[in-house]
């Protein structure tokens, strides 16, 4: 890059935050029984969280991702009247 040139971002900040979470997800992809799970989510965990968390899915029989999924959906019901 030049001195002059625009700094490169990896993502912008949405404008408005309601309208950027509702949006849809550019490469949905089909789970369980045709159910689509259209975003995806990225976070950061230690080594020993993420040892943590595939030790606990493997010993309940899951993969990590329907195991997290499953504590969501737990942790953060959808309120009723809401697309989910």
């Amino acid at each position: 890059m030049s001195e002059h040139s625009p700094k490169r971002r990896f993502a912008s900040r949405p404008g408005d935050a309601e309208s950027w979470i509702k949006a849809p997800e550019r490469h949905a992809r089909q789970g369980q029984a045709g159910e689509a799970f259209t975003a995806r989510l990225t976070i950061d965990v230690t080594a020993d969280m993420r040892g943590r968390i595939k030790i606990a899915a493997f010993q309940r029989g899951q993969t990590v991702a329907d195991m997290l999924r499953e504590l969501f959906e737990r942790e953060f019901p959808s309120q009723s009247g809401e697309a989910s």
